[in-house]
């Protein structure tokens, strides 16, 4: 995998269900830097109406946003497995430290919801939500993040993580 960058801030993207978690905790792993599931970061009233399958809206993400813009200011390195579905919610999370790297898991719905069909203990139900989360999903561009397919193994979705931060320009490989 060669000499991955150790002093980087990175943002694991995508809908829920594609593998932030699973893939942001790896790659967190392997760099020795703390993980954090942006779904911690959430307010009670938050967590609240997803259990009851009712989508957030932006009013809802506004002071968890802030909230991970403030984590993303005060580390060093991290790894941040958020979804980050708009183009405006990854402007606020790169607005105060514009040196965080985007990935983006990759799947198409049918992939998605078959593994969300075989979690356990989580508060996203449904495939209301899983559809919100698609229709709400600005995918970002090439230029924006390393876009990561999730269509293959956990190790090969790593590998591709790592050698996009080894291209990356604003993480430091020291």
């Amino acid at each position: 995998m060669g000499n991955a960058p150790k002093h980087c801030k990175v943002v694991v993207m995508g809908v829920s269900g594609c593998g932030k978690s699973l893939i942001g905790a790896k790659l967190a792993r392997y760099l020795g830097v703390p993980f954090y599931d942006a779904d911690d970061f959430h307010s009670d009233s938050n967590v609240d109406k997803m259990a009851k399958g009712i989508p957030l809206n932006d009013e809802d993400r506004a002071d968890w946003l802030a909230d991970l813009a403030k984590l993303l200011s005060s580390e060093t390195a991290l790894v941040l497995g958020c979804s980050a579905l708009k183009y405006r919610y990854r402007e606020r999370l790169r607005r105060d430290e514009p040196n965080v790297v985007f990935i983006y898991l990759s799947g198409d719905f049918t992939m998605i919801r078959e593994r969300l069909a075989g979690r356990e203990n989580h508060y996203f139900k449904g495939d209301d939500m899983l559809k919100s989360q698609f229709a709400q999903l600005e995918p970002p561009s090439e230029a924006e993040a390393a876009i990561v397919s999730i269509d293959q193994s956990p190790a090969t979705i790593l590998e591709h993580c790592l050698h996009a931060l080894n291209q990356s320009s604003v993480c430091s490989h020291s």
